[in-house]
C-alpha cells in the first residue's frame, strides 16, 4: 500500500472566505487529493468530527491549523457562530474520514452557510460507499445509498422489506458486531438476491465478499468483522414466467387491448417472442368469449 509522506508548511495561498467541504482518507493516507492538501494549508481552521482523528491527519501532512469540533449534535449556537465565521474566514469541513455529509454530519452547516449566502464549495475524494460498489461486480447503472442499516431486528426488516421493491443495487454501511444479524435479515426478506460484504477498504487486508446472504453470514460467524462495512445487495434477479403466468398475463391484457397490443406487452415483460404469445393471445380470447 502507498502511504502519503507530505512534509508541506503553512505557506500556502490564502483561500477566500467560505465553506469548503473536503473528502480525507478512508484508510490509506495515500488517498488525500492534492487540492485537498492544498485546501488545508490555505485555510483559516478545520471543523471536524473528532479533533484527534483530525489532528493525526493534519500532523502527518505537516499542517496546523485550528481544529474545531463539529457534528450533528452540535448545538445551534455553535453551528451559527461557525457560519457567522466564514464571512471572513476559509473554513473547511471533514468527517473522521471519507466525503462528508455522506451518512456523516454536516447537512445543517452546509444549509444554513447557503441560507447566508456563503459560497460553498465541495472537493471530490474518498467514499466507503462508492469504492464498496466498484468492488462488489454487482450492477451499478443505478445504485441506492441508503445509510446504516438500524440497529433493532424489526426495524431492521422493515427497511430491507420496503427497499426491497425498488430494482436496483442498494447500498448500506453496517458496523461488524451487527452484520451477521443484518445478513440473516437479507436472507429472510430479500431471497435469491446477491449480496456483498466490502471491508477494510483501501487498507492492507481489504477483503470483498460476494454470494448468497445465508453463506455469508456462516463465514462471518466463524471470523467475526470488525470496523465499518459496506453491505450491498443486489438486484432481484429475473424469474422466467411460467405457462400459467403468462396466460394470466395475457388474460389481463386482453380484457382491455387487441391481442396484438397484449402480446406486445407480455413480450416486453417476460422476453417471449411476440408471435407466440399472439398466437396463444387468439387462443385465449376464444376461450374468453366461449365463456
Amino acid at each position: 500500500m502507498v502511504h502519503c509522506a507530505c512534509t508541506m508548511t503553512d505557506d500556502a495561498p490564502s483561500l477566500l472566505p467560505g465553506l469548503y467541504i473536503v473528502a480525507t482518507p478512508i484508510g490509506n493516507l495515500g488517498d488525500i487529493t492534492l487540492r485537498a492538501i492544498e485546501t488545508l494549508r490555505g485555510c483559516d481552521g478545520v471543523a471536524c468530527e473528532d479533533t484527534r482523528v483530525t489532528g493525526k491527519l493534519l500532523k502527518h501532512l505537516g499542517i496546523s491549523k485550528p481544529l474545531w469540533r463539529y457534528d450533528d449534535h452540535s448545538e445551534e449556537r455553535d453551528r451559527a457562530r461557525l457560519v457567522a465565521s466564514m464571512d471572513t474566514r476559509a473554513v473547511v469541513l471533514v468527517s473522521d474520514a471519507g466525503t462528508p455529509l455522506v451518512s456523516d454530519p454536516g447537512f445543517r452547516l452546509v444549509r444554513e452557510a447557503r441560507a447566508a449566502g456563503i459560497p460553498v464549495t465541495s472537493l471530490p475524494g474518498a467514499c466507503a460507499a462508492v469504492v464498496g460498489l466498484t468492488l462488489s461486480g454487482l450492477p451499478n447503472d443505478r445504485f441506492m445509498f441508503a445509510g446504516f442499516l438500524p440497529v433493532k431486528d424489526k426495524a431492521r426488516r422493515d427497511i430491507l422489506a420496503e427497499l426491497a421493491k425498488i430494482e436496483t443495487t442498494l447500498v448500506f454501511y453496517e458496523t461488524g458486531p451487527r452484520l451477521v444479524k443484518s445478513l440473516a435479515a437479507i436472507a429472510a426478506v430479500c431471497p435469491g438476491r446477491d449480496v456483498s460484504v466490502a471491508r477494510e477498504l483501501t487498507k492492507l487486508h481489504e477483503d470483498c465478499r460476494t454470494g448468497e446472504p445465508d453463506v455469508l453470514a456462516e463465514h462471518y460467524t466463524q471470523h467475526p468483522p470488525k470496523g465499518e462495512i459496506v453491505l450491498l445487495i443486489g438486484p432481484p434477479v429475473a424469474r422466467e414466467a411460467s405457462g400459467e403466468d403468462v396466460d394470466t398475463m395475457l388474460r389481463e391484457a386482453l380484457a382491455g387491448e387487441k391481442a396484438s397490443r397484449a402480446a406486445a406487452i407480455v413480450a416486453k415483460a417476460t422476453g417471449r417472442e411476440r408471435g407466440e404469445l399472439y398466437a396463444r393471445a387468439m387462443e385465449l380470447r376464444a376461450e374468453m368469449q366461449t365463456q
